[in-house]
């Protein structure tokens, strides 16, 4: 199950008010942000894993995936302008 990061009331982005260790019980209380990578998409999140396993090659990302070199392109564009207004 994918963390949620937008409320689904509201649409606002969530925070992550409270963590639970599983051996030991301990709960820590607060008021944190998500990390970055957690606010994108499923889409997006899987793109960036398979950026990162190509060594950051668009080509053999675009052959993987039986796309266009472009399509693979504008994907990453996208993904970095989803990034830069976070």
């Amino acid at each position: 199950m994918k963390l949620p990061s937008i409320c689904p009331s509201c649409e606002t982005k969530l925070n992550v008010k409270t963590m639970v260790c599983e051996s030991c019980e301990t709960i820590v209380d607060g008021n944190y942000k998500l990390p970055l990578l957690a606010s994108l998409n499923d889409d997006a999140q899987k793109f960036i894993i398979e950026f990162v396993k190509s060594s950051g090659s668009l080509k053999t990302m675009a052959n993987s995936m039986n796309l266009s070199y472009p399509s693979v392109r504008n994907r990453l564009d996208d993904i970095i302008k989803t990034l830069k207004d976070y």
